[in-house]
């Protein structure tokens, strides 16, 4: 009776826990929801707006509309948005997102901005569930699974740069599901196939989310979590091997949709070409100040969480277990590669570990090392919870200890704004004040004597919640004063609306000014540049061969309009409107004589690489109005001389293009389509190869007479990729089906045990 008492005690707490982590939630967030328009905030536009809303508005008009969004012809001279990993075609909260937008009004920033919110308290309570299963058994679990869920939440990590980086935000919250997963399915020595199940899917959706670089941090710490739990519990090797490969299988069966795609993308995109040097970039040395003074070294403290928070985990460090050991361990390593080459581990990694070399900006290894240190606090905040007398003292010890470094930092930096010495050194002051405070705070809540252990343990959770709200919350950085509404204009720039009424598409923009980041996504005008970190090389190359001013790209990638600064160039061009932009003011320019899209021509120059057909670009005296540049032999001659014909792009959409052809010889249908696996054509209905033209372009060969071409964008990849996640969805439905039949039917035996 004492145990279903105590059992029964537990469950209420978590019911509180629970209703106290939606309030918290509430209250960090609350400028995105009130009512009051004078009060509202936003996310500040950049990645948010310019990649995430662009592309998810394209999701949802692709998907509301029944048609799934594989290919985008409105950014970098169009793209497989399917293998965009970025874009989470398949992502489930994704389409829960859409779905709602669909029924109140359609996509709408704010629809995205609530969609990053929900995720960070989603992450809190898995968090929160991790930790009290962690350190089930101890009276104080709750408050030690309180501790770390919301230094995780709230600390300087998931409260600094991901959310405005989404893709991000979203992989790095499935850590503590995963974890959990693992723990339960190794508790004993037959494993759980359903728990090991659940954390494939924990980590599948990682993958899903759109950050390859999260999931891949997330896939390393799986394995070694569960090498580690086998290693534990003594499990069989042969169990432990296959329960390994399972978890894998349903991983990448639940991600192949956009895994394969993904894939096969990037090993073509400018990803792939980087440099060491371009990779090895991360933390400088001192960003570890930030760990204790947030905000004295750069905008963001990604590996800020808190005082209250890294003494505890100091004190779990303390005590020493072999569960704080391997957490301990992640966060250490972590925390070295996070400097990426400002230290020798990350060279020694980089050609150690599969996957590693796709990855830049090694800062990003923050995600495990605040995950690590929040299980960290966790641990030793339950401790403390469960024997406050003997934990005090260690903690106190640390308190007084970097109250003394805390302190003295803000007098020095008090003195040296008084005599205005350095620029930063008021800002260095306030932020020391704040350390100082809170670390003094929680000394005097731990020596409060008088005060029981659950006014203590509640007096430190407050101090917690103020200390990283206010560093946090409703920061300049990620938050501007203004409705989400307000964010992107009802209406966009007369400019843009000038180029959006003009109809005779196929055509292309330049939109390095005025239109920029990936907005022609947005507005559906067909833009060769993006921000996209995926590009396709070949096509990068020829776009940027000149970065604001390349008339080479306008003619092969069939571009009509131009934004730019310049009054004028060299091209035959008129200015048809203008309009300011972040950098200033800008011209539109329509050029005199574009290329159209489709294009006849009837000399072609055959190469047998990108390379060569490069080097011929780059001669002065090459005309691609007469001549193409052709990889591979055509399959026809070609006159002499040039004949007469006509190329009239009957339809275009994403993944179709059709073409009518008439021309009085065999000729080279010359298209401003970027040359992708998986573009399938035919000619009257009869297959035919696609040429690789100019390195990147494509091109048909068309024998003398009247034709219809067409092009269809089927990728194989994707196709095998559907398969394989529409049966692994299908299977995981059946057990999830037979999962919650189990519960229910345990439910009602524990109501009315006379149905045994």
């Amino acid at each position: 009776m004492d145990a279903l008492t105590r059992m029964s005690g537990q469950r209420r707490l978590d019911r509180w826990a629970i209703l106290l982590h939606i309030v918290l939630w509430v209250t960090f967030f609350w400028r995105l929801f009130t009512p009051f328009v004078e009060d509202q905030a936003s996310f500040k536009q950049g990645d948010f707006s310019g990649q995430f809303v662009t592309f998810g508005a394209y999701q949802y008009a692709r998907l509301t509309t029944g048609e799934v969004p594989l290919w985008n012809p409105y950014n970098n001279g169009g793209m497989p948005f399917i293998a965009d990993t970025q874009a989470a075609i398949f992502y489930p909260p994704r389409w829960l997102t859409l779905a709602v937008a669909h029924q109140t009004g359609g996509w709408s920033y704010a629809a995205l901005q609530t969609e990053a919110a929900l995720h960070v308290l989603l992450y809190a309570l898995l968090m929160y569930a991790f930790v009290r299963r962690l350190t089930l058994g101890q009276s104080g679990s709750v408050f030690g699974a309180l501790v770390a869920s919301i230094a995780a939440a709230y600390g300087g990590f998931i409260g600094g740069y991901p959310p405005l980086q989404l893709a991000l935000l979203e992989s790095g919250v499935w850590l503590p599901l995963m974890a959990l997963s693992l723990l339960e399915a190794t508790r004993d020595s037959r494993l759980s196939w359903g728990w090991i199940t659940l954390a494939g899917l924990a980590l599948g959706l990682a993958w899903m989310a759109g950050h390859p670089q999260t999931a891949w941090f997330l896939t390393y710490l799986g394995a070694a979590w569960y090498v580690y739990r086998v290693y534990t519990q003594k499990i069989a090797w042969r169990r432990a091997l296959v329960g390994f490969v399972f978890f894998g299988i349903v991983t990448l069966g639940i991600t192949a949709v956009t895994l394969l795609p993904g894939v096969e993308y990037l090993r073509l995109t400018s990803r792939a070409d980087l440099s060491y040097d371009a990779k090895r970039g991360g933390f400088p040395l001192q960003d570890v100040w930030q760990m204790i003074f947030p905000g004295a070294v750069s905008l963001f403290s990604p590996l800020y969480m808190g005082l209250p928070a890294l003494l505890f985990a100091y004190t779990a460090i303390r005590r020493r277990s072999e569960t704080v050991a391997f957490w301990a361990g992640v966060a250490l390593v972590a925390l070295l590669h996070s400097f990426g080459g400002n230290l020798g581990l990350y060279p020694f990694l980089y050609n150690v570990l599969p996957g590693l070399r796709f990855f830049r900006g090694q800062e990003r290894a923050a995600v495990l090392v605040s995950n690590s240190l929040a299980v960290l606090a966790g641990l030793g905040a339950a401790r403390l919870g469960t024997q406050i007398e003997d934990t005090r003292p260690t903690l106190l010890q640390a308190a007084k200890y970097v109250g003394v470094l805390t302190g003295g930092m803000a007098i020095l930096a008090f003195a040296a704004w008084q005599l205005q010495i350095g620029t930063d050194s008021a800002k260095l002051a306030s932020i020391a004040l704040l350390s100082a405070a809170t670390v003094g705070g929680l000394w005097l809540v731990l020596r409060w004597h008088e005060g029981g252990r659950r006014l203590i343990l509640a007096g430190i959770l407050a101090l917690m919640v103020l200390e990283l709200f206010s560093v946090t919350r409703d920061t300049p950085s990620n938050y501007d004063s203004i409705p989400a509404a307000k964010q992107l204009p009802a209406l966009p720039a007369p400019a843009i609306q000038q180029v959006m009424a003009d109809s005779s598409v196929p055509y292309r923009v330049d939109g390095f000014r005025g239109l920029e980041a990936n907005y022609g996504t947005l507005y559906h005008i067909a833009d060769i540049r993006g921000i996209s970190p995926l590009f396709f090389t070949a096509a990068r190359d020829l776009i940027y061969r000149d970065y604001s001013h390349n008339p080479l790209a306008w003619e092969l990638f069939a571009v009509k309009y131009v934004f730019s600064e310049r009054d004028a160039f060299k091209e035959p061009s008129e200015i048809v409107a203008e309009g300011t932009d972040t950098q200033g003011a800008y011209k539109l320019h329509r050029l005199t004589d574009p290329r159209p899209f489709a294009l006849l021509l009837y000399h072609a120059d055959v190469v047998d690489s990108d390379a060569f057909a490069q080097a011929l670009l780059n001669d002065s005296h090459y005309n691609p109005r007469t001549s193409i540049i052709v990889q591979g032999d055509p399959g026809l001659v070609l006159p002499d001389t040039p004949g007469q014909g006509r190329a009239t792009v009957t339809e275009y959409q994403p993944e179709a293009i059709t073409i009518a052809v008439q021309t009085d010889q065999n000729a080279m249908l010359s298209l401003a389509q970027i040359n992708y696996p998986g573009w399938r054509a035919t000619l009257d209905e009869t297959p035919v190869p696609i040429l690789r033209a100019y390195g990147a372009l494509s091109a048909i060969a068309v024998p003398q007479g009247t034709h219809t071409v067409r092009l269809v964008y089927d990728p194989i990849s994707y196709k095998i990729g559907l398969v394989m996640s529409a049966v692994t969805w299908g299977l995981l439905a059946l057990w999830a089906c037979s999962a919650c039949s189990d519960c229910l039917r345990a439910v009602i035996l524990l109501k009315d045990p006379m149905r045994l």
